[in-house]
């Protein structure tokens, strides 16, 4: 269940995957690597700020061994 509403600027999981284009369990994956802090909500319906989002979709990502490499070619 998602909430109603929520103040201008904060976002649930969900609504952070759609504004940076990824899978909510990517999302999950930036808090757990601390690339993105929560704000608020409870452990299972986490808040996060839009601002946070858009900033943690900018932020170079570390890789693990394995992990395929993002193709920048144009």
């Amino acid at each position: 269940m998602e909430y109603r509403s929520l103040p201008p600027g904060q976002v649930t999981t969900t609504t952070a995957a759609l504004a940076c284009g990824v899978q909510p369990a990517t999302i999950r994956d930036w808090v757990r690597r601390g690339i993105l802090t929560r704000m608020g909500g409870t452990p299972k319906r986490p808040i996060y700020r839009l601002t946070d989002v858009i900033s943690a979709r900018d932020v170079p990502k570390p890789t693990r061994a394995g992990q395929r490499a993002a193709d920048h070619r144009a």
